[in-house]
Parts: C-alpha cells; sequence; structure tokens
C-alpha cells in the first residue's frame, strides 16, 4: 500500500497551490473590470471555469481513489 506522501501529498500540491494561484487570477480579472458580471457571455464563461476546476480536481480524486483501493 502506497504511504500518503506517495499519493495524496501531490493531489494536495496541485489543487491547492494551483487553486491559490487559479483563485487569486480569477480575482484579479474580476477586480480589474475585464471580466463583466452583467454581460451573459461573462457569467457563462465565468461558470465554466469555476466548474472546471471543481470538475477536474473530482475526477483525479476518483481516480486517485480507483487506483489506491481496487
Amino acid at each position: 500500500m502506497p504511504s500518503i506522501l506517495n499519493t495524496w501529498i501531490p493531489f494536495l500540491y496541485l489543487y491547492g497551490v494551483g487553486g491559490i494561484f487559479f483563485f487569486i487570477g480569477m480575482y484579479i480579472v474580476r477586480k480589474s473590470g475585464s471580466l463583466d458580471m452583467t454581460r451573459k457571455s461573462h457569467k457563462r464563461w465565468s461558470k465554466i471555469l469555476y466548474l472546471g476546476f471543481f470538475y477536474f480536481m473530482f475526477i483525479h480524486f476518483i481516480l486517485t481513489i480507483a487506483a489506491l483501493y481496487w
């Protein structure tokens, strides 16, 4: 059985540190006015970006669990 360092630390690093950069970037985009939430297309792309981040995190989580326990 692999240790936690070999399996979950890379996952936490990828979505923890990567998530920090992603959310800081999204914050900067909103504060700079580049993302106008009154426009329908901007709302759609904002949702796509946020849901995409969590979608890939979920898929990675499920596949890691599958690799460890099945």
